[in-house]
């Protein structure tokens, strides 16, 4: 698997407690754009609604190819596919305090399917963050040393 896009905001902002991978219902233009690596998922969200997981505010450009009538909308909200136990178990959990989905990773797998990886996260305080950041200093400096 080849990983397209990260979302490294969301592994500093969240604590990420449990990883899910889901399918994303795309359109052609949407396919070539991505794997052109023209994708941010930075400020995109997951929800969930009637049973069914959407994506929200991921942004892919249009295919510059694609001509006006064959383009798609560079921020609609896309339909994610799961299996229908994996998102009841994510409206439980969501139904928490301070629980929320967050999109992680645009992946393209070995058999051409392009794949989102989510994450059941946290949110993470001023401290925490701090610490991320501590964490990080020191693993980088031991592999200088190494």
């Amino acid at each position: 698997m080849k990983s397209i896009v990260k979302n490294k905001r969301g592994y500093y902002e969240y604590t990420i407690l449990e990883k899910y991978v889901a399918g994303i219902k795309l359109q052609g233009s949407e396919v070539k754009s991505i794997r052109s690596g023209k994708v941010s998922i930075i400020e995109s969200y997951c929800f969930i609604a009637n049973d069914e997981i959407f994506i929200k505010g991921m942004h892919i450009t249009e295919h510059k190819e694609g001509g006006k009538h064959n383009n798609h909308i560079p921020t609609r909200d896309r339909k994610l596919l799961m299996k229908k136990k994996e998102i009841i178990k994510l409206r439980e959990n969501i139904s928490q305090k301070g629980l929320t989905i967050v999109p992680l990773e645009v992946i393209l797998t070995n058999t051409g399917f392009i794949k989102l990886e989510i994450g059941l996260a946290k949110g993470k305080n001023l401290h925490d963050k701090r610490e991320t950041i501590k964490e990080k200093d020191l693993k980088r400096d031991l592999e200088r040393n190494l």
